[in-house]
C-alpha cells in the first residue's frame, strides 16, 4: 500500500468544526509535506477549487498549481498530484505548465483530472460549466491535446472545444510518455473517459465491498477497450486513530455533529450535478470526499486490519485526510504503518 494525503489547502476537512488548527497558508502546507517525506508518505493530492468548499466560499484557500510548483522546489521524494479541471484551463498552456513543474520536481508531478461539479464556482471564476456528459466530452479533447503535446514534436488538433495548430512544446516532461494521469468518476460517461485516457483510477471513500466491485468493473472496462491495466487504484479516506474505542467514538460524534454552516454551500451541486453510485447523506458530507465510509477509524490494530482488507480487494493507494493534519499524520505513521507491514508479512508467510 502507498500512503498519500490531501494537502491542507482549505483550513481542514471537517465542515462542522470551525478551527482545526491547520491554517490555509503556504508555510503550513510546506511544513506538512516536508514532514510527510520524513514520515514515509508517498504522495500528496492538491485539490483545485477557487472557492473554499470545506469552510465556506468566503474563507481563505490556497491555489493548487502555484502551490504545487513551490512545493516541488522544496521537496525531494514525494509525488505531487495536482487536480486539473478542463473547464478552467487552456489545454496547451496547461501542458506547458505541467511539463515545467515536472522538471522542477524531477519527474514527481502528476495530475488528477476532474471534470468539475460546482456551478456557482464556475460562474464566479468564468469556468465552462455545461451538462454532465458534455463536460466529459471537453475532458476527452483536453486530454488528447495534453498527451499529444507531451509526446509529439508538433501537434495540431481541431475539435468542438479546442483548436490548436502546429503547436510545439519543449522541453517534454521528465516522465515518459507523460506525467501520470489519475481520475475518478462514477457515471458510465465518466468511466468511459477515464478508461480511454487515464493511467490510474481514484475513488471517493467506500466500503471494502464497494471498492472491490468498482475495481473489478474498471479492470473489465479497461480490458474490453484493449488498454493496458491501470497503474494503480486509489481511495480517499479520513483517519480517526485513537488508543481506545471510547476515544474513537467521542471524536466521531464530535466531527459529525451537523450544523447549519457555510461549509455546506456546495452540497446541493455535488449531489445533483454529479452522477454518483452511492447516495451521499448529509452526515457523510460532514467530512470531505466520503472519507468516513471506508471506516478507517478505530485503534491502530483495527485500522491496520482494515487496510489489509482493502489491499486484498485490489487497492494500492490511500489518499488520507487528517485533523489536525500534522499531529494525526505523525500518529498514523508511527502507530499504523508499521502494523500494516507486520500484518502483510505475516499474511505472506501463512500463504507460503
Amino acid at each position: 500500500m502507498k500512503y498519500g494525503f490531501w494537502l491542507p489547502i482549505f483550513g481542514g476537512w471537517l465542515r462542522n468544526v470551525e478551527d482545526e488548527n491547520m491554517p490555509p497558508t503556504f508555510d503550513y502546507a510546506k511544513k506538512v509535506i516536508q514532514s510527510a517525506e520524513m514520515w514515509g508518505y508517498d504522495t500528496t493530492l492538491i485539490a483545485e477549487l477557487y472557492l473554499n468548499d470545506i469552510k465556506g466560499p468566503e474563507r481563505d484557500s490556497i491555489e493548487a498549481w502555484s502551490t504545487a510548483a513551490a512545493l516541488a522546489a522544496v521537496t525531494e521524494k514525494i509525488e505531487i498530484m495536482t487536480a486539473i479541471r478542463p473547464g478552467f484551463h487552456n489545454p496547451a498552456v496547461a501542458a506547458k505548465m505541467a511539463s515545467n513543474i515536472d522538471h522542477i520536481s524531477n519527474g514527481r508531478f502528476t495530475l488528477n483530472v476532474v471534470s468539475a461539479w460546482w456551478a456557482e464556482e464556475a460562474k464566479q471564476y468564468g469556468g465552462a460549466f455545461t451538462e454532465h456528459d458534455e463536460r466529459y466530452e471537453r475532458t476527452d479533447e483536453f486530454l488528447t491535446i495534453l498527451k499529444g503535446l507531451w509526446t509529439e514534436d508538433t501537434f495540431s488538433f481541431k475539435g468542438k472545444y479546442y483548436d490548436i495548430e502546429n503547436t510545439k512544446l519543449e522541453p517534454k516532461p521528465v516522465q515518459r510518455p507523460n506525467p501520470i494521469l489519475y481520475a475518478g468518476g462514477e457515471s458510465p460517461r465518466g468511466k468511459q473517459s477515464i478508461v480511454e485516457h487515464c493511467d490510474s483510477y481514484v475513488m471517493h471513500g467506500g466500503t471494502v465491498e464497494e471498492i472491490e466491485t468498482k475495481i473489478a468493473d474498471m479492470e473489465s472496462r479497461r480490458a474490453a477497450a484493449e488498454k493496458d491495466p491501470f497503474g494503480s487504484f486509489g481511495m480517499a479516506a479520513f483517519i480517526i486513530c485513537r488508543d481506545t474505542e471510547e476515544e474513537v467514538q467521542a471524536e466521531l460524534e464530535r466531527i459529525t455533529d451537523v450544523k447549519d454552516v457555510s461549509g455546506y454551500a456546495g452540497y446541493n451541486d455535488f449531489v445533483s450535478k454529479s452522477q454518483l453510485e452511492q447516495q451521499v447523506k448529509l452526515m457523510d458530507y460532514s467530512v470531505s470526499n466520503r472519507g468516513l465510509r471506508p471506516n478507517l477509524i478505530g485503534t491502530p490494530e483495527q485500522i491496520a486490519e482494515r487496510i489489509i482488507e482493502f489491499e486484498n480487494a485490489g487497492l494500492d493507494l490511500l489518499l488520507l485526510q487528517f485533523s489536525p493534519q500534522l499531529e494525526e499524520m505523525k500518529r498514523f505513521s508511527e502507530k499504523v504503518m508499521p502494523l500494516v507491514e507486520k500484518k502483510r508479512k505475516l499474511q505472506q508467510e501463512i500463504n507460503i
